[in-house]
C-alpha cells in the first residue's frame, strides 16, 4: 500500500467528483481511477458505491477513510516535530490559501503583521493551492493556517474537535466589465442579448459560487462564454482589455472601479456575498504562530 493511494483517497471524499479529485491530485482521470481501485485491491472490499454522483463512500470505506486521515494527520506531527528539532518550527510560519487570497486579503494582512515578523526574525511561508488541497495541508501538518473563502457551497469539512477557525473579513463578487469612452460599462445585461461572459474554470472555488449563483437566480442574465480561466488575475486583466463581464472580489477590482477602468454591470442581487476565514489546529503551534494567532483575535 502506498500512501498517496490513502491521499487520493482523501481528495476523492472532500471533492466527491472523480474528475475534480484528479485535477487536485495531477494525474490523469485513468489513472486516478487505477489508483483508487489497487487501495480498493489492498482493501479487499469496495471503498466507494458504484454509480453513485457525487462520489458516496461504503461503510468500509467511511471507515478507512477515518484511518486515512489520521495517518496522515500523525505523520504530519512527526514531522513538525523535526522541524522543530531543526530549530525551523519557531521561525517559520506556513499559510496554505488560494492565489486570490494571496493577492488581496493576505497582502493587507503581511503589511500588519511585519513588525511582529521582523521582532521576531520570522519568515511567512505561503503556499497557494486549491481549496481541498489547503485543507490536506493543514491536516497534513505541513500548514500552521489555512486561509480559505467561507460560503455554504464551499464547506470545509474539519473536524471542528482539531481545528478552529477566525472569521478575517467579508468580500463579494462583482460583475464588472471595461468601461466606454464616456465611462459607462462596455458590456451590459441586455434581454436576447448575450453578454460576453468571462468565467472562471469549475477547479475554482469561486467558480463554483458563481455557475450555482446563475443558475438559480431568477433574473441571471443572458452570458455567452468567451473565455474560460483558472485564474482571477487573468480575469481581471482580461476584464481590463474589454473582453467581456466577469465575477471578481471586490477587494480585487475596487481600485479599477473607483479609478472609472470598470464598471459594475447589473444590480446589487447579481453580487455574491462570502466570508475569508483562517484556519488552525487546536493542539499548540510554534512560538511565532502562536503570537500572529493572538494578534488575529485581538483584530
Amino acid at each position: 500500500m502506498q500512501l498517496k493511494w490513502l491521499e487520493d483517497f482523501v481528495a476523492l471524499e472532500q471533492t466527491r467528483n472523480f474528475s475534480r479529485a484528479a485535477e487536485l491530485r495531477n494525474v490523469t482521470h485513468p489513472a486516478f481511477g487505477r489508483r483508487i481501485k489497487a487501495l480498493e485491491a489492498w482493501a479487499g472490499t469496495p471503498l466507494i458505491e458504484r454509480g453513485s454522483s457525487p462520489v458516496t463512500l461504503t461503510a468500509a470505506g467511511a471507515s478507512l477513510l477515518d484511518n486515512a486521515q489520521q495517518t496522515m494527520l500523525s505523520l504530519g506531527h512527526a514531522r513538525e516535530e523535526l522541524l522543530g528539532v531543526a530549530g525551523r518550527q519557531q521561525g517559520v510560519v506556513t499559510l496554505a490559501t488560494g492565489r486570490t487570497l494571496a493577492r488581496t486579503l493576505v497582502a493587507d494582512w503581511l503589511a500588519k503583521l511585519q513588525p511582529l515578523l521582523t521582532q521576531a526574525g520570522g519568515e511567512f511561508r505561503i503556499l497557494t493551492r486549491a481549496l481541498a488541497e489547503t485543507a490536506q495541508l493543514l491536516e497534513r501538518g505541513e500548514a500552521d493556517f489555512m486561509l480559505t473563502y467561507h460560503h455554504p457551497l464551499l464547506a470545509v469539512r474539519l473536524n471542528a474537535r482539531q481545528y478552529s477557525h477566525l472569521t478575517l473579513g467579508q468580500d463579494r463578487l462583482v460583475p464588472v466589465t471595461r468601461t466606454n469612452a464616456h465611462g459607462q460599462a462596455r458590456h451590459r445585461f441586455e434581454p436576447g442579448h448575450p453578454a460576453a461572459y468571462l468565467a472562471y474554470a469549475g477547479t475554482l472555488a469561486l467558480g463554483r459560487l458563481v455557475e450555482d449563483h446563475l443558475a438559480n437566480h431568477p433574473q441571471a442574465p443572458d452570458l455567452r462564454r468567451v473565455v474560460e480561466c483558472d485564474s482571477a488575475d487573468a480575469l481581471f486583466e482580461y476584464a481590463l482589455k474589454g473582453l467581456g463581464v466577469a465575477w471578481l472580489p471586490w477587494a480585487m477590482v475596487a481600485g479599477a472601479v473607483k479609478a472609472g477602468q470598470l464598471a459594475c454591470v447589473g444590480d446589487k442581487r447579481l453580487e455574491i456575498r462570502f466570508e475569508a476565514r483562517i484556519y488552525r489546529p487546536k493542539r499548540r503551534l510554534g512560538v511565532l504562530a502562536e503570537n500572529i494567532w493572538r494578534r488575529l483575535e485581538a483584530g
